[in-house]
């Protein structure tokens, strides 16, 4: 018979649940809004509602595993969820509060993490990662900065589960202050949102990202933005590359859809920091697009993980 894996990506504005075969092909996908203003029973009774329709449009039985990408972290430690931009989940225990609804066990995971896992595993990072002793560092540039690194198809989570949160190092001493108490976070430099600001400072007007870096040619201001955009993306990442030496980074959010991001300046800003004369990995784009997430949920239950292929839903 046929084995299946769940998984559900809870976002602040819509839950995806997806259900694969054990070759990892998609079965079925639905998504529902997350209506997150009704508050957290109101999320957990929107989850089992849609795990109930899946489970009845595809004819398949819920499984006994299922996996959950969530934003923020999971404290195992403390039993509670910690740095939620759906700040109803701060301070619950999400996985006994799911597994109490759903009768079944709940693997959390950062949404990061769970973008890394799959864009490595099934995305762009496929034929790399065959390899079991490649690395990859998966990263999130859009309302936030996160990231996740993978090796062996499993997510690092690390003592404090942090691994890979590259966001909230201090990349200009004394700069912008961030949600999360400190002062110039890499967040509040090449975040999306941060960006556009640095953008609004220059020209004295508002522009969606996209434009900005389109306009590059024809807008001083938007010249200068993704200048600068560039260079601390570069002196960021090259900090992160130091320390883990990554044989992949793929990267992943609305700033990453930036194309400067691949280009050849962009790798001279990270060499410009790098402790090596040259930057010998590759900065691959996503292939997964907004289900990376989803999918990296399901591959959360797969035990052992088997032989990869590069599939898409």
């Amino acid at each position: 018979m046929a084995e299946h894996y769940w998984g559900i990506d809870l976002g602040g504005t819509k839950i995806e649940a997806v259900v694969t075969t054990n070759s990892l092909t998609p079965v079925i996908r639905r998504r529902v809004a997350t209506e997150a203003s009704g508050g957290y029973n109101h999320i957990l009774e929107r989850i089992r509602q849609l795990l109930e329709t899946v489970s009845l449009e595809s004819g398949i039985l819920l499984p006994s595993m299922i996996g959950i990408g969530t934003p923020g972290r999971y404290d195992e430690v403390q039993g509670i969820m910690k740095n939620s931009n759906t700040v109803c989940l701060n301070g619950r225990d999400l996985k006994r509060d799911l597994e109490q609804l759903l009768k079944r066990e709940v693997l959390i995971e950062n949404d990061a993490n769970c973008f890394a896992l799959a864009e490595s595993m099934l995305g762009s990072g496929a034929a790399v990662m065959r390899d079991p002793s490649k690395l990859a560092f998966g990263i999130i540039l859009g309302t936030g900065v996160g990231g996740g690194i993978v090796c062996g198809g499993k997510v690092r989570r690390g003592a404090h589960g942090i691994a890979g949160e590259w966001g909230h190092n201090e990349l200009i001493s004394g700069g912008e202050p961030c949600y999360c108490g400190r002062r110039g976070c890499v967040e509040t430099v090449i975040s999306g949102p941060a960006v556009e600001r640095s953008y609004q400072h220059l020209s004295g007007r508002l522009k969606p990202l996209q434009q900005i870096a389109r306009e590059c040619n024809v807008d001083a201001a938007a010249a200068e933005t993704i200048d600068r955009l560039l260079f601390y993306f570069g002196k960021a990442l090259a900090t992160v590359i130091n320390m883990i030496d990554p044989d992949i980074c793929i990267l992943g959010g609305g700033v990453g859809r930036v194309e400067q991001l691949y280009s050849q300046q962009a790798v001279q800003a990270i060499e410009r920091h790098l402790f090596n004369s040259e930057l010998r990995i590759p900065l691959l784009k996503p292939l997964l697009g907004d289900s990376a997430g989803v999918f990296g949920a399901a591959l959360l239950t797969l035990k052992p993980l088997p032989a990869q292929q590069n599939r898409r839903g």
